[in-house]
C-alpha cells in the first residue's frame, strides 16, 4: 500500500462510519420505521424521516455547489461523475426495482449494510440478494461507454 492510499483509506473509513452511525441514529436501519414513512395511506404514517431527508439535503446541496467550484477532489486526480444525462429504459427500470425493493423490504443499500451490525436475520438475505444483483449487473448488464 502506498503512502497516498493510507489517508484515502482512513478518510473513507471515517466517512463510512459516520454515514452508518447517522443511519443508525436516525432510524433508517429499522425497516418498520421506513415502511411507516413510505406508507402514507396506512393511517399510521410516520413523518419523522422527513427530518432525515432534510438533513441529507442540507449536507448534499452545499457539497454539490462546492464540487462545481473545485477543479478536483482533495484526495483524487478527478471527480468520478456520470456523464449520462438521458432518462432511458435502464434508468427507469433500475429506479423501479430500487423503489419496489425499498417499499417491500424497508431497506435500501446503505441502511441495509449498516443494519448488518444489528445481526437481525432478515437483513442478511436482503444484503446477499443486493450483492448478487450488483455482481450480475456488473457481469451482464453494463454497457460500454457508461
Amino acid at each position: 500500500m502506498n503512502a497516498q492510499a493510507i489517508p484515502r483509506l482512513a478518510i473513507s473509513l471515517l466517512a463510512g462510519t459516520l454515514f452508518g452511525l447517522g443511519l443508525s441514529i436516525s432510524g433508517m436501519i429499522d425497516p418498520a420505521r421506513v415502511l411507516g414513512f413510505l406508507n402514507i395511506a396506512s393511517g399510521h404514517w410516520d413523518p419523522s424521516l422527513v427530518f432525515v431527508l432534510a438533513g441529507a439535503a442540507m449536507v448534499a446541496i452545499p457539497g454539490v455547489f462546492l464540487q462545481r467550484h473545485l477543479s478536483r477532489p482533495c484526495l483524487d486526480d478527478r471527480f468520478h461523475l456520470s456523464t449520462n444525462t438521458k432518462i432511458d429504459r435502464p434508468l427507469l427500470l433500475g429506479a423501479t426495482i430500487f423503489g419496489v425493493g425499498w417499499g417491500v423490504a424497508g431497506f435500501c443499500p446503505g441502511p441495509a449494510v449498516a443494519a448488518l451490525s444489528t445481526g437481525r436475520a432478515l437483513v442478511f438475505p436482503f444484503v446477499a440478494a443486493m450483492t448478487l444483483g450488483m455482481l450480475l449487473h456488473d457481469r451482464f448488464g453494463t454497457r460500454t461507454g457508461n
